[in-house]
């Protein structure tokens, strides 16, 4: 996994055997297990990591009016009950613009106003509760609905 993973040095006289792994991929997810050997002692800890993804089709750069899907996916083992999606801290209504189905979020005709946070809440038979934040760009027209410039003659317009 290297160079994604390291180990603070420094810390390791304060007891901190900290793993960081940077950036997370979704084959990072699974059992880790560490043991330490301090005199004449073991000890040892494990820990599950979880991952969750959230990607878009087609990938980025996505364009006003063409249609988008945001998808959701966890590593978590229990079955999906509800997906719920965000939009810069809002709920998000599943009907008309938006379709929700196992996980993943179709917008029909994105606009400007669709760019932001995203974030997928997904809720497992088990009651975790697990989300993601995905940053949406939109490439488009961010302006009046019917704009008009005047220009002088001769003169260079924007």
């Amino acid at each position: 996994m290297r160079p994604r993973v390291s180990v603070q040095d420094s810390t390791l006289r304060n007891g901190n055997f900290s793993l960081r792994i940077d950036p997370v991929r979704s084959e990072d997810a699974g059992l880790y297990e560490a043991w330490v050997v301090y005199n004449t002692g073991v000890q040892s800890c494990q820990v599950d990591l979880g991952v969750i993804t959230v990607t878009l089709s087609p990938p980025s750069p996505v364009v006003e009016n063409e249609p988008l899907l945001l998808s959701c996916n966890s590593s978590h083992r229990a079955s999906l009950v509800e997906t719920r999606w965000f939009h810069n801290g809002h709920l998000v209504p599943t009907s008309g613009t938006f379709c929700s189905l196992h996980g993943a979020l179709s917008i029909l005709r994105p606009a400007m106003s669709n760019a932001g946070s995203w974030r997928c809440q997904l809720r497992y038979s088990d009651n975790e509760i697990i989300s993601a934040t995905y940053n949406l760009k939109i490439l488009g027209f961010d302006g009046p609905t019917n704009p008009v410039v005047y220009a002088a003659a001769g003169s260079a317009a924007d």
